[in-house]
């Protein structure tokens, strides 16, 4: 039977409450009841012919009418005679839809939140509009989101770090789980001269807000025994802050970029170099480097078509960077350590050279194998040595 029962009516309800749309004209002030139900009723040939089942439809429909109203209309059928039938449901009020989908706490529980916001950020309750399911998960939480608030709009852009905020009964380890809701909650509620639209997603959170974040940090290994920075009798594998970096002033001439750590440990000596531990894509820690433009810059990738993407990045910073073992030759060299590459990046890339571009268009359409790839640290390391000092 596909005619509408009370549990139809239920589950009616239970997509508005899913969707959201009752929570939000809680939070907008606006009346969803009294609201009209979908109805669907038996059909005239329907009723001549189950006229048993169409009673029963209409007993239990009506039976079951306690937190729902039926509208009746008189139909005369040429066989059955007339006969009173439900037109039309409705609900009433929003206590009653409450009562059918089994909700009232929790709708006790965002009107509170909503009480709370109208009282102490009214411009917040456009959030909880857009986003009530959200606003209700963080029902118990919503007061200390709250205070966060308001310490920001009392100290703005505050430049001290996220674990110097100083909040009776909120812990800073709190404020950094609840970034993502505390940014949109501050683009609302914050003066536009208390935020860097410079900074956008969680990553610039402080940044946007002006708290001071965790420095960026540069580790390299100085590989000429000859020039240490630290005791030679000590590993010259060295992190400091991408600042710091930035200002040292090292004979160096030489710099190599690898992304594989071990890579990076087991490099091998080359007169006035030194070796980064790559950055992936986030080569921004470089950018205060003037010094790396005097240098040779090499970048030693994964044979696939990121490893290539990562390079076209670093030259849109450092134009004059070298690719180091990302050639056919080592390709197909190492074609026993062929792996697959996961997902590939198909994109145009603009900065390569035309032997790059050669072996990215390789890979990236598949000439050589699906999705190959050969990951940096499969290269045979005397392969590594061999290349490296036939650089000079």
């Amino acid at each position: 039977m596909s005619w509408t029962t009370p549990s139809d009516i239920v589950r009616q309800l239970g997509k508005l409450w899913d969707k959201g749309t009752i929570l939000a004209a809680l939070a907008a002030d606006t009346e969803l009841f009294p609201r009209r139900m979908s109805l669907k009723m038996p059909t005239s040939t329907e009723m001549a012919e189950r006229f048993g089942e169409v009673r029963a439809w209409i007993s239990r429909l009506d039976g079951e009418a306690k937190q729902y109203r039926l509208v009746w209309r008189d139909i005369r059928h040429r066989t059955l005679g007339e006969n009173t039938v439900p037109a039309e449901i409705w609900v009433d009020s929003l206590d009653d839809c409450l009562a059918l989908v089994g909700r009232h706490r929790e709708a006790k529980q965002f009107a509170s939140v909503v009480a709370l916001t109208r009282q102490r950020y009214p411009q917040l309750l456009a959030w909880l509009i857009k986003r009530p399911l959200h606003g209700l998960a963080l029902a118990d939480d919503w007061s200390q989101l709250l205070d966060i608030v308001s310490w920001l709009e009392c100290h703005p852009r505050p430049r001290i770090y996220l674990r110097q905020v100083d909040i009776p009964g909120v812990h800073s380890k709190f404020i950094e789980s609840h970034r993502g809701v505390l940014a949109e909650l501050f683009d609302l509620a914050l003066p536009a001269a208390a935020i860097d639209n410079s900074g956008r997603g969680i990553t610039s959170f402080c940044r946007r807000y002006g708290f001071r974040g965790k420095p960026e940090r540069v580790r390299f290994r100085l590989l000429d025994p000859s020039f240490p920075l630290l005791p030679k009798a000590v590993d010259q594998d060295i992190t400091v802050t991408a600042y710091t970096f930035a200002r040292l002033k090292l004979p160096v001439e030489r710099v190599y970029i690898t992304e594989n750590e071990i890579n990076f440990l087991a490099f091998p000596e080359v007169a006035r170099s030194m070796v980064i531990f790559g950055a992936g894509y986030g080569f921004g820690i470089f950018t205060g480097a003037a010094w790396l433009h005097t240098c040779t810059v090499h970048y030693w990738g994964d044979i696939d078509t990121h490893g290539f993407a990562i390079l076209d990045q670093l030259r849109s910073l450092l134009p004059a960077t070298h690719s180091f073992l990302m050639d056919r030759e080592t390709l197909l060299a190492h074609q026993a350590h062929w792996g697959e590459e996961p997902q590939q990046n198909r994109g145009e890339l603009t900065r390569l050279t035309t032997m790059e571009q050669l072996v990215y268009d390789d890979l990236r359409f598949d000439r050589l194998a699906v999705r190959l790839r050969l990951e940096q640290e499969r290269i045979g390391f005397q392969w590594v040595e061999t290349m490296v000092h036939h650089q000079g």
